[in-house]
């Protein structure tokens, strides 16, 4: 799923930049400037504002009288480092909310609902211990969402038995573009239209590992953005680079060295994947980034290069989706009580997909209604903003 630019990948952290929030972006954070006074309760309309300190010697310092209900944390580092804060239960270490990036100096805000319980801010100072503030005790009312933390350790398992099944799909994608290519090399242009949707859907299933791949991901799946002569460039490699000669009139002989070149690039993958190591903690972000990017090319048909297959290739997205949640299944079921509606609404994601197909063929983006394509879009875009609470949830964090 290598995109335009590839600058999809360059913005694996922009999720986590700021504050991060746990379960559906309910806690809030954002930058404001440092007020005068130890304590201030703000607009009297708004909910209590209350000046937290966060360092490694007075962390917590500042919350002298807590009260139930919606409230905002001033944090504000007094330290020479930067720091990121949890408000969570000292005891059992569940997280209500959180923030990351606080620089020396510098304030930021979290916004949190708190109920009947205990609470104590641990700060985490860069290149430093962990260190919990006291404990303070709420004794009415109901609390916001939270969850546990998920450490590296938590998913390492999910990840290795991810990538098993990736090795598994990648055998299957050899085979389909070896097929592929024998149909171009026999001169057989019908056969290789044929062939070349089902291992291109084979490859894209595969979308939370793109980053893994490396640099073939660009050789293999890559567009022809940014190539001075476009698709005629002779840097325009791949599945696409086959697509165009398919679909514009090339020949046989003009499509068999992009063919075999194709070949080559799947083989040497599946033979270097053995000793691929996969990020663990980047596993959650990919299940948001794989549909993020479905909607940003695929539904907007600016990977189309005249196969007219973005639907079809938008419907393996969410076979990859689902298969990245499979993995994911026991570390979200403890901390996400919306995975049973996700999990169902991704499910009809593919089941709208395939309502669009008409006599087993996939139709190009600019044959659906306005009022299909809307609701395809709104569909996609609803799963994009609640798999974002999965990456959240996922992004391992420091607790020692």
């Amino acid at each position: 799923m290598s995109r335009p630019g590839d600058g999809w990948r360059r913005r694996q952290r922009w999720l986590f930049t700021g504050a991060l929030v746990v379960l559906l972006c309910l806690l809030v954070a954002n930058v404001i400037a440092l007020t005068q006074g130890d304590h201030d309760r703000g607009d009297s309309s708004g909910p209590p504002r209350t000046l937290v300190e966060v360092s490694g010697n007075h962390c917590g310092k500042g919350w002298d009288e807590p009260a139930p209900g919606v409230q905002v944390f001033a944090l504000h580092n007094t330290s020479a480092a930067s720091a990121e804060v949890f408000l969570e239960n000292p005891r059992s270490h569940v997280t209500y909310g959180e923030v990351e990036d606080i620089g020396p100096g510098t304030t930021r805000e979290l916004t949190v609902r708190l109920g009947r319980g205990a609470y104590a801010f641990k700060c985490l100072p860069e290149d430093a211990d962990a260190v919990t503030g006291p404990t303070v005790r709420i004794r009415e009312g109901r609390s916001g969402p939270a969850a546990a933390p998920v450490t590296t350790h938590d998913l390492i398992p999910p990840s290795i038995a991810y990538q098993e099944w990736v090795g598994d799909g990648l055998d299957k994608v050899v085979r389909l573009t070896g097929t592929l290519r024998d149909a171009v090399d026999r001169g057989d242009l019908g056969a290789a239209r044929t062939a070349w949707l089902p291992a291109h859907l084979q490859y894209e299933r595969m979308g939370a590992a793109y980053d893994a791949f490396g640099d073939a991901d660009g050789r293999i799946n890559g567009t022809d953005a940014g190539l001075p002569d476009g698709a005629h460039d002779k840097d325009f490699t791949g599945f696409h680079r086959v697509e165009y000669g398919l679909w514009h009139g090339q020949s046989a002989h003009e499509l068999r060295s992009p063919a075999a070149a194709l070949l080559k690039a799947v083989t040497a993958l599946r033979e270097d994947w053995a000793q691929a190591r996969m990020d663990p903690a980047q596993l959650g972000l990919r299940a948001h980034e794989i549909l993020e990017n479905t909607v940003q090319f695929e539904l907007t048909g600016r990977t189309d290069f005249g196969s007219g297959s973005n639907l079809a290739t938008a419907r393996a997205n969410v076979d990859g989706t689902r298969e990245v949640l499979s993995h994911l299944h026991s570390i979200l079921t403890r901390r996400y009580a919306h995975l049973p509606s996700l999990e169902r609404d991704l499910k009809q994601a593919g089941q709208t997909l395939d309502g669009l197909r008409n006599d087993g063929h996939w139709p190009p983006l600019e044959e659906l209604s306005r009022v299909r394509r809307e609701r395809v879009d709104a569909r996609f875009g609803d799963l994009v903003e609640r798999l974002a609470s999965v990456a959240t949830l996922c992004d391992p964090r420091r607790t020692v």
